[in-house]
């Protein structure tokens, strides 16, 4: 007796902060996702993407704020109970880095390549278009993809003509991780104590700490993948209908932040199953919430899909090898690309070599498999980056021994139970199999980022997982694997904190012939212009020009001739457009890519003689390290 009073006793002091203290906050997140999303639907559908526009809905969604807000009020002890558990070692490990991405955040300019090619990019063209449209690019993505990260992000660069607060839609959810991810667990039969370790552990991982601080889209949507889970969970046990709603807006949520996760819904589905039966309660409320979670979730996009190009995910419009097409390759080449992202070293020096040799000495299988892929299949970088890291060396040695463990103590976690909680569990595997086999993305390990504290709480349920987190050994592996995460997040080349670019110089200075020092500096230096990569080919406009045409390739990114943000507006054209297009979008001034050029074996010359337009300046810029300083024109229409 006396024993289970001292482990209840426990088990409350370790919940820190759990989603229940925290679930207010929660529900105001999802509901500013979804009233965010909702805006800029209802607003594109009206032509009044604007200010005026959003003035409007704001007082709308005010309105229904003070109208619920009771729904939201917080204990008087909330901030103080918070505060009180911070104090313990692994919490206030993760508010130390909690602290470190939002200084790298606040410090450092958005860099993250996709984020500023074409979300970011996009988003800049329907607020100077008044709402949403299809894109005439070659750039596929800024049309075909989901928009929950840029509706978001759409009033934040409309209000502050800046890009400097995007950061926060990835660090808020990130505070969310803890909590969320004790509460999932613990109901998915998960052990407290052990819940309570990996809800401080997870969070930690490499793609987690890098892009809470970023702009990319990839762990954005975990908190929905979590709080759909939870609230259908708890819709289960307390029979209120208000969980039963939150579950159903955080699952379209999180399809609408990503077409990939949309397996996800099969766990979700199994969760939310027994409580159906609230359906019939409330019945038009009910109503209202399905159809706000059609319109936030991916539905729109595979509507406009369907009607622009024919498909619902838009898959024709993409590389052909991203949509596989033998699904056993795809499972196993997207299992290998897994493990291979996240057991590579975390600093890892011989990436070159590797990348280069790789595929020499790799079993036959994978060599096959890799045909079926993106470029990339067997690509690793120096560092963990948020363009292709997953949870990370540290954690994933960690969950190999804990599960190594597990199985030589003979606990066989699904063996013990055959209920809700383990139909869960096998569908999260279910899910990412589906996954893998219609995936030929290369990088996956980030783009699952949704699916890992499932998986995890899969590997870690059962009563012995209890007895391993408590030994020394296993504590020492975790300690280890935070000091890694605060070693990736400070030398990260997107946003270092420290002064790298000096010490690599003066380095380089004493030792020219290093290829390591001279390869370090030319990857930072190319990370630190990456929010502006094009400023010298700015420079080259002539003074107050309304529109600038961009002529460029399907991953080049015109971010630069946007700013100041509001000052012009960029219209997209392909290389062989006809100079009435560019005279129709009132262009008279373009930019024109060098490489582009040359991959559809064009010279500037020819393109120049065949639009009727003469060159204005030229210049050199690197977009990527990969591909070296490449050539760009300004040139004038006639």
């Amino acid at each position: 007796m006396f024993r289970s009073i001292r482990k209840q006793k426990l088990t409350r002091a370790r919940q820190l902060p759990t989603v229940k203290e925290m679930l207010p906050l929660v529900r105001i997140w999802i509901l500013i996702c979804a009233l965010a999303t909702l805006a800029g639907w209802t607003l594109s559908a009206f032509g009044e993407l604007n200010v005026a526009g959003y003035g409007v809905f704001l007082a709308f969604t005010i309105a229904i704020g003070w109208h619920v807000r009771k729904k939201f009020q917080f204990g008087e002890k909330f901030s103080r109970k918070i505060f009180h558990r911070l104090r313990r070692p692994l919490p206030l490990c993760f508010l130390a880095l909690a602290i470190l991405i939002f200084i790298g955040g606040a410090i450092y300019p958005p860099s993250n390549y996709t984020g500023l090619q074409y979300r970011v990019a996009r988003v800049l063209q329907w607020l100077a278009h008044d709402g949403w449209f299809w894109i005439h690019s070659p750039n596929y993505r800024m049309n075909d993809r989901a928009t929950g990260f840029e509706w978001l992000a759409a009033p934040i660069l409309l209000f502050t003509k800046s890009d400097r607060a995007l950061f926060l839609i990835n660090f808020i959810p990130f505070l969310f991780l803890p909590g969320l991810i004790f509460s999932v667990f613990t109901q998915l039969s998960v052990r407290p104590r052990v819940a309570w370790k990996w809800m401080w552990l997870l969070p930690t991982g490499y793609n987690f700490i890098l892009q809470a601080g970023s702009i990319a889209n990839d762990t954005f949507p975990v908190v929905f993948a979590l709080a759909a889970i939870d609230f259908a969970l708890r819709a289960k046990k307390s029979n209120r209908i208000s969980d039963f709603h939150f579950s159903i807006l955080a699952a379209a949520l999180l399809t609408g932040a990503k077409a990939s996760n949309l397996p996800l819904l099969l766990p979700w589905v199994i969760a939310v199953f027994p409580s159906l039966p609230l359906l019939r309660k409330k019945f038009l409320a009910t109503a209202s919430i399905i159809s706000l979670a059609a319109i936030v979730s991916f539905l729109p996009n595979a509507i406009l899909n369907s009607h622009f190009c024919g498909d619902w995910s838009g898959s024709n419009l993409e590389d052909p090898r991203l949509a596989m097409k033998n699904p056993v390759a795809g499972i196993y080449g997207n299992l290998f690309q897994f493990a291979l992202d996240n057991f590579a070293p975390p600093i890892f020096p011989q990436a070159h070599w590797w990348n280069e040799h790789a595929p020499q000495f790799m079993p036959h299988f994978l060599v096959h498999a890799a045909t079926y892929f993106d470029d990339g299949f067997f690509a690793l970088g120096e560092l963990p980056t948020e363009d292709w890291a997953g949870i990370g060396f540290g954690l994933s040695v960690l969950l190999a021994i804990s599960v190594c463990a597990n199985l030589k103590l003979r606990n066989l976690s699904f063996a013990s139970f055959c209920n809700l909680q383990s139909a869960i569990h096998i569908s999260i595997w279910l899910a990412l199999l589906a996954y893998c086999a219609k995936s030929g993305l290369t990088n996956a390990a980030r783009i699952i980022a949704p699916y890992y504290p499932l998986l995890v709480a899969s590997l870690v349920v059962g009563k012995m997982q209890s007895q391993i987190v408590r030994r020394n050994w296993w504590n020492w592996l975790a300690a280890i694997s935070i000091f890694l995460s605060f070693v990736i997040l400070i030398v990260s080349p997107d946003r270092p904190l420290w002064p790298a670019k000096t010490i690599l110089s003066k380095l380089s200075e004493q030792h020219p012939n290093s290829a390591a020092i001279s390869r370090a500096l030319k990857v930072y230096t190319t990370y630190a212009q990456r929010s502006d990569p094009l400023a010298n080919v700015r420079q080259l406009l002539p003074d107050k020009i309304d529109a600038v045409g961009f002529v460029a390739g399907a991953d080049d990114m015109d971010i630069s001739l946007w700013k100041p943000y509001g000052s012009r507006r960029v219209e997209h054209f392909f290389v062989n457009d006809p100079p009435q297009k560019f005279h129709a979008g009132k262009t008279e001034i373009a930019v024109v890519a060098g490489l582009n050029l040359k991959m559809q074996n064009l010279t500037i010359e020819n393109w120049l003689q065949s639009h009727d337009a003469e060159l204005v300046g030229s210049t050199n810029a690197t977009l990527k390290v990969g591909e070296g300083p490449q050539s760009w024109f300004v040139v004038r229409l006639k």
